[in-house]
């Protein structure tokens, strides 16, 4: 069994470089620094409202935010921002000195993520719109002193920075951001309960807080598994049985139809995070074994399915034809069943093909795991082919899974899984290398060189 399937024995994480991901900045960067200068030394805020695209433009790209971007990570109350985006707009684009700096910078990062996901002829000028829309919501946010205010709009802002930062493959970056990140939500409190911190808020604030702090926690904690580090977000009072549908209703009008659903994902998702954070993330950040004894694996297995069984309907149905039937219904839902089983299965493979001297590889297990994960990332690329390019973290995962997998059917331990299973393994492995061929352009050295990687083990 080969050491790059092992949690103990694979190499230390190397950030943007992981995994086979390219080990300089991305051409979205025209410079070292992530976040490119464009600012006068006194344009202020007034500067950054100065660029704001016109109405029609920013509109269109609001709606591919919560189109794309919204349904897997809810913390932003879609009625009340839209109420203050069109305020903003409704009034005149305000100076500098009457505008929130924060939620400026909020309408900009979402500004640039819906310009990831919006499909234009040139790859290049949406990289370049891209990369001007979150300079600009990072200047905003420099403006209204964000690392000595932090405030609700500011960390969902950067929140939102930090997914942007992992799709254009500066992980290196976006790992150091959401350590102020973490830090910010530490400070406001959001990770203590509301009921004890902020006891005089309505609950409709202490829900908008705990919807924050879970948003700020798995991102930590998913992010965490991917580069081997050591998670932050864990110092919490936080319930998660305390995030409630019936608190949505912010102005008596009733919830937004789909907010019972985004929360029976956020607490399913939440819930798997917590068992994570506490059983594989501090184990893979200092190389230990996450398993000691088969008999703890298989109670920590037990654990996952026990998770698995508690997610409400339809998040514990996970296959094709049904997905595929809500995804021409209920493509909202269909990305969050897609997601939540991409981070589950990812991790019940870890736990599978976690080795060392006193446990071997559970080879059918991990390659059974492997095919679900690689799978739910098939169905993003079939039903959203376009968001599935888009997404990183959903890319490195699989591409991990595929390696793992591949390292498996090409040593085929004797005795230790079926024939039937190695077969899936490899039509698995030879349909990643597809999508990664057609996924990459001349200039894409990342999936160049994972075509390269796994067409060796066929």
């Amino acid at each position: 069994m080969s050491a790059s399937t092992s949690s103990t024995g694979s190499s230390p994480s190397l950030l943007s470089n992981v995994p086979f991901s390219h080990p300089t900045a991305s051409n979205i960067f025209k410079a070292e620094h992530p976040f490119s200068n464009y600012w006068t030394l006194q344009g202020g805020l007034a500067e950054v409202v100065g660029v704001m695209p016109r109405k029609e433009q920013a509109d269109i790209l609001i709606a591919r935010y919560f189109d794309a971007v919204d349904p897997v990570y809810p913390m932003i109350h879609r009625q009340i921002f839209l109420r203050e985006y069109d305020n903003f707009w409704t009034s005149g684009l305000p100076e500098g000195n009457r505008v929130d700096g924060a939620f400026l910078a909020l309408i900009f990062v979402m500004l640039a993520m819906g310009t990831q996901f919006v499909n234009v002829t040139s790859a290049e000028k949406k990289e370049e719109t891209a990369e001007f829309y979150v300079s600009a919501s990072h200047q905003a946010l420099r403006m209204s002193s964000y690392l000595s205010r932090p405030s609700m709009r500011s960390i969902q802002a950067m929140v939102l920075m930090t997914y942007f930062l992992m799709n254009d493959n500066h992980a290196s970056d976006a790992w150091a951001f959401a350590g102020i990140l973490n830090r910010q939500a530490y400070a406001l409190g959001l990770n203590r309960d509301p009921s004890f911190i902020v006891p005089h808020a309505t609950a409709f604030e202490k829900q908008q807080r705990r919807k924050l702090w879970q948003a700020v926690l798995l991102q930590d904690t998913f992010f965490t598994v991917l580069l081997k580090l050591p998670p932050t977000a864990m110092h919490t009072d936080v319930k998660v049985d305390d995030l409630l549908p019936d608190l949505e209703d912010v102005d008596g009008t009733g919830a937004v139809p789909h907010e019972a659903s985004d929360i029976s994902f956020i607490r399913s998702m939440w819930t798997l995070a917590n068992l994570v954070q506490q059983t594989i993330c501090p184990q893979r950040s200092l190389d230990l074994p996450i398993c000691t004894s088969p008999k703890q694996r298989t109670n920590l297995i037990s654990s996952f399915h026990q998770i698995f069984a508690s997610f409400p309907a339809p998040f514990q149905t996970f296959t094709e034809p049904f997905i595929c039937e809500l995804a021409s219904q209920n493509k909202r839902s269909a990305r969050q069943i897609l997601f939540l089983a991409s981070n589950y299965f990812h991790c019940l493979m870890l736990v599978c093909a976690d080795e060392h001297q006193n446990i071997g590889v559970d080879v059918e297990g991990t390659l059974q795991a492997a095919h679900s994960a690689m799978n739910s990332f098939f169905l993003l690329h079939d039903l959203f082919e376009d968001e599935a390019r888009v997404w990183y973290h959903f890319q490195n995962r699989a591409f991990s899974e595929a390696l793992i997998a591949a390292e498996l059917f090409k040593n085929k331990p004797d005795g230790t899984a079926s024939k039937a299973m190695y077969v899936m393994a490899r039509m698995d492995l030879m349909r990643m290398i597809r999508i990664l061929q057609s996924n990459s352009r001349q200039e894409d050295v990342v999936a160049k060189t994972r075509v390269g990687v796994l067409s060796t083990y066929l």
